[in-house]
C-alpha cells in the first residue's frame, strides 16, 4: 500500500511538473504579447500621448512593458524550478506571478479609468476634453519649446485625414495662424488632402480635410486601444491564477529541501 502510495504521488508530480510546463511555454509566448502590445503603443503613437491631458494612458503602457520582460523571465524561471524541483526557486516563481497578476490587473484598471475619463458620461466633461484638444492645437502649435505638440497635431490630421478639433475654423484662434510666421496661411498645411508648401492659404474643401474634425477620430483611436490594453492585461491575469494553482499543487507534493 505504501509503494502505491509513493507511485501515485509520483505520477501526481510528474503531471504536475508537465502542466506547469506547458504553463510556462504560452505563458513565455503572452509575456511577448503584452510586452509588444506596451511597446507598439510608445512607439508608434506615443506623439499623441502630448496631446492628451492625463499622463494614465502612457502609464498603462509602460506597466505592459514592463509586465511583459518579467513575465518572459518568469516563464524561464518557472520551467528551470519545474524539472529541478527546487521548492526554494518555485516560491520564487509563485511571487513573481503574483507580482505579475497585479501589474496586468493595474495596468486594465488603469486602462478602464481612463477611458472613463476620455469618454465620460457627463456631456460637460466631454466638453472640456475637447476643449482641452482645441487649446493644445491652437496655443502650442509651431510655438518655440513645444515641437513635440507640432509634430503630433502634424501626424494626426494627416493620419486621420482631419483639421482642427472640432474642424478647420478652430485654426482661426491659433497664435500661430495670426501670427506673420504663418505666411498667410488659413489653416497648417498638415490640413491639406496633399501637402505642398503653402497649401493651407486656401481653405477650400477640395484642398482641405474642412468638414472633418480631429477630436472624434482621436477618440475612436483611444477608445479601440484602450479596449486592447485592457482586455489583454486582464485576460492574461486571468490565465495567471492558473499558474499559481499548478505551482502550489507542486510545491506541495514536493519534499522539504535542505538550503
Amino acid at each position: 500500500m505504501r509503494e502505491y502510495t509513493e507511485k501515485k504521488e509520483t505520477c501526481g508530480t510528474i503531471c504536475l511538473k508537465y502542466l506547469l510546463f506547458i504553463f510556462n511555454f504560452f505563458f513565455w509566448l503572452a509575456g511577448g504579447a503584452v510586452m509588444a502590445v506596451g511597446a507598439w503603443t510608445l512607439a508608434e503613437k506615443s506623439d499623441y500621448i502630448s496631446l492628451l491631458s492625463s499622463s494614465t494612458y502612457s502609464a498603462t503602457a509602460y506597466i505592459l512593458v514592463v509586465a511583459g520582460v518579467v513575465v518572459m523571465v518568469t516563464g524561464i524561471l518557472g520551467c528551470c524550478a519545474t524539472f529541478k524541483e527546487r521548492r526554494n526557486l518555485l516560491r520564487v516563481y509563485f511571487i513573481l506571478l503574483l507580482c505579475i497578476f497585479l501589474l496586468e490587473i493595474i495596468a486594465g484598471i488603469l486602462a478602464y479609468i481612463y477611458y472613463q475619463q476620455f469618454f465620460p458620461v457627463s456631456p460637460q466633461l466631454s466638453l472640456e476634453l475637447k476643449q482641452n484638444l482645441k487649446n493644445t492645437m491652437t496655443q502650442k502649435y509651431r510655438r518655440e519649446g513645444e515641437e513635440s505638440v507640432t509634430s503630433a497635431v502634424d501626424k494626426l490630421q494627416q493620419e486621420f485625414k482631419c483639421c482642427g478639433s472640432n474642424n478647420y475654423t478652430d485654426w482661426a484662434d491659433s497664435l500661430w495662424i495670426r501670427s506673420p510666421e504663418a505666411s498667410g496661411r488659413k489653416v497648417p498645411d498638415s490640413c491639406c488632402k496633399t501637402i505642398t508648401d503653402l497649401c493651407g492659404r486656401r481653405d477650400h474643401p477640395s484642398n482641405i480635410y474642412k468638414e472633418s474634425g480631429c477630436i472624434t477620430k482621436l477618440e475612436n483611436f483611444i477608445q479601440e486601444h484602450l479596449k486592447i490594453i485592457g482586455a489583454v492585461g486582464i485576460s492574461i491575469a486571468c490565465v495567471q491564477i492558473f499558474g499559481m494553482i499548478f505551482t502550489c499543487c507542486l510545491y506541495k507534493s514536493l519534499k522539504s529541501e535542505p538550503y
